[in-house]
């Protein structure tokens, strides 16, 4: 007994007396100056847990250490309040062994209170890093990534595009008249290829501060939003709290027993228990334990949702491939504010879209959400809520009285305009219901809203099939662009909807998220110049740039009073008024010729008796009944 007591002590000394191992210290570097002074510094080391942490730098106290689970993670606690920029030396201490670590306090470029977000005055234009634009082909094969494969001729795996291919094609989004650009994510996601299927779409996150090599560095990430500000284009970061992907180091290792939601099955002694389970990203063998989402975000707002239905929305995972993130954790939801933060101050982004926001902890993200808006005041972030009502769409919005609890997001998004506007270009107007009475009926709704001009809306995404479908009905989509842009709305554009990009979901997402054509080396044609697209695609882009620098800086259509006339005789119209302003856009709703009956609409006309096109320039008579043709679109300013 004695000789195994020995053993055990001798065995406790030596690692006391091993030397330190720290891998990383997230965040990477932190900013002195916040309204919060509080910094979660997570430390990655073997056997670092047991490790004491000490500083002397002027200004910076440490609150405590808190030792989770897993021996190889250490959270150090501290107050910067008095902090000034320079480098911290942090010191670690396990046994006789000592450890010093450079850390870095930065200045900030500017206050959170002068970053402006983006605005119902910007259109943002979303893209997929991925399939825009190749910059170099250096980086399609990056030595230490898990096995993958670059394939153009697959559309579920990697193509190639990168931060460099969106850099070279900045002054395009100028020549568009586009203002915001939002991005796919870009962060690291570091899986492995399944078949022919791979994370190329950035919604698997394996390291939360590093951009994908594949798509660059984070000293390229800044340097495009350096230029694209320098250009009058803001950045739209998306981010996702809701899970990580699965080959984060977190799920190999897990720093607590709560760091994930219903990891049990991840168990050894679970695994040998598996089903097949069908999910939205395939088929996957799971373990006995493993809770799938319903994927139904009602109960989260439900008043009388029972336990189980949200106990499935919320903690259950999206795809057994992205581990579910327990926000509820205080330490997991504080990493995630703070990697919000960090990003907003060291490259500059001007908004973030939020990825599955209801499907995360409700309290959790509202505390994110109000510690963001405390140090950001004009900053915006957009919330996916994927549901088609607008009264579930309100009651996610900042301030909403649909709810007791403040979710604090600013701009929710407008899946109801989606879905009625998908609809109606199938129909015709009728007197009640069917065609352009869709989207009245909707509108309707918008006292529902806190803020109707911060939901954002939009036709189509990289989740949903093109609003051209597999057809070229650039008639449907010019109705359907104008309305976009004139409502009062926070509009979004879907990567060459300009060209008239089509594809649906039946076969695959890739169909949906086609390469832009002319944006990798090889392409046979490139429709980022006049030259290289056809001449339907020339008048679609031209009419859909006219119209998006008529609205730059146009407050009749930011800050003007929204009427909306019910569809009459097929004929539905929307206005805006601001300072003796008016804009009038007019869709025929029938497929075939119509008019619309001036009178109907002297309340918005008056006595004026003549109106400006916006699209050719022309002027236009209000004297009298205006001719339409069949499923025209005409936006008038007088």
């Amino acid at each position: 007994m004695k000789k195994i007591l020995t053993a055990l002590l001798l065995g406790t000394t030596l690692t006391m007396n091993a030397a330190i191992k720290i891998d990383r210290i997230e965040p990477t570097n932190w900013y002195v100056g916040m309204k919060d002074a509080s910094l979660q510094l997570m430390v990655y080391g073997k056997d670092i847990k047991s490790a004491e942490v000490t500083t002397d730098y002027p200004g910076v106290k440490i609150d405590s250490l808190v030792r989770l689970d897993s021996p190889n993670y250490l959270l150090v606690y501290m107050n910067i309040a008095d902090a000034q920029p320079g480098t911290m030396l942090l010191q670690f201490q396990q046994g006789k062994q000592k450890k010093k670590v450079s850390y870095e306090l930065k200045a900030r470029e500017m206050a959170g209170a002068d970053r402006q977000g983006f605005t119902n005055a910007d259109v943002l234009y979303m893209l997929m890093p991925d399939r825009f634009a190749s910059g170099s082909t250096a980086n399609d094969q990056v030595k230490g990534m898990r096995a993958y494969t670059t394939n153009r001729n697959e559309p579920s795996l990697r193509h190639g595009g990168d931060l460099e291919g969106i850099r070279q094609h900045l002054d395009y989004f100028k020549e568009l008249g586009v203002t915001a650009l939002w991005f796919t994510p870009v962060l690291e996601n570091n899986s492995p290829d399944h078949g022919k299927s791979s994370t190329y779409h950035g919604y698997a996150t394996t390291d939360y501060y590093r951009v994908d090599p594949r798509f660059g560095s984070n000293e390229e990430y800044r340097q495009l939003c350096a230029e694209a500000h320098q250009k009058g284009l803001k950045i739209v970061m998306d981010m996702i709290f809701n899970h990580s992907g699965f080959e984060h180091p977190w799920v190999a290792d897990m720093p607590s027993k709560d760091w994930f939601n219903t990891p049990e099955w991840l168990l050894p002694e679970n695994q040998a228990k598996t089903k097949s389970l069908n999910t939205v990203d395939g088929a996957a063998k799971v373990g006995d334990k493993y809770l799938q989402t319903s994927y139904k975000l009602t109960p989260v707002v439900d008043p009388y949702a029972s336990k189980v239905d949200l106990r499935e929305t919320v903690d259950g995972w999206f795809v057994p491939t992205m581990p579910d993130l327990n926000q509820r954790n205080p330490h997991v939801i504080k990493y995630l504010i703070q990697n919000s933060k960090w990003w907003i101050e060291t490259v500059g982004i001007d908004g973030i879209r939020m990825d599955t926001y209801p499907y995360a902890d409700r309290t959790a993200m509202a505390q994110w959400m109000k510690e963001l808006g405390e140090e950001y005041p004009n900053f915006n972030t957009v919330g996916e809520t994927w549901v088609t009502e607008p009264a579930y769409t309100a009651a996610w919005q900042k301030d909403s009285k649909l709810q007791t609890q403040n979710s604090y997001l600013p701009t929710v998004m407008d899946f109801a305009f989606y879905d009625r506007i998908n609809a109606a270009k199938h129909e015709e107007t009728d007197e009640w219901w069917n065609g352009l009475n869709r989207i009245y009926n909707s509108l309707v709704y918008d006292y529902l809203y806190e803020d109707p001009a911060h939901v954002m809306a939009f036709l189509d995404n990289h989740d949903t099939d093109r609003f051209l479908g597999n057809g070229k009905d650039s008639t449907a989509l010019r109705q359907a662009l104008a309305l976009l842009l004139t409502i009062n709305r926070i509009p979004q554009l879907y990567y060459g909807t300009e060209i008239l990009m089509n594809g649906t979901k039946e076969i695959t997402d890739g169909n949906v998220r086609k390469d832009f054509p002319g944006g990798f080396p090889g392409d046979a044609v490139n429709k980022f110049t006049a030259e290289g697209r056809t001449k339907a695609e020339n008048e679609m882009f031209n009419w859909l740039s006219r119209l998006l620098h008529w609205r730059q800086g146009n407050e009749v259509i930011t800050k003007g009073k929204q009427t909306q006339f019910i569809p009459y005789n097929g004929v539905y119209v929307i206005a805006r008024q601001y300072n003796g302003k008016t804009v009038m856009t007019i869709l025929n709703g029938k497929r075939s010729d119509n008019s619309l009956k001036v009178e109907r609409y002297a309340e918005i006309i008056g006595s004026t008796t003549s109106a400006t096109d916006v699209i050719t320039g022309q002027k236009v008579d209000l004297g009298s009944d205006i001719k339409l043709s069949q499923r025209q679109a005409l936006i008038l300013e007088f």
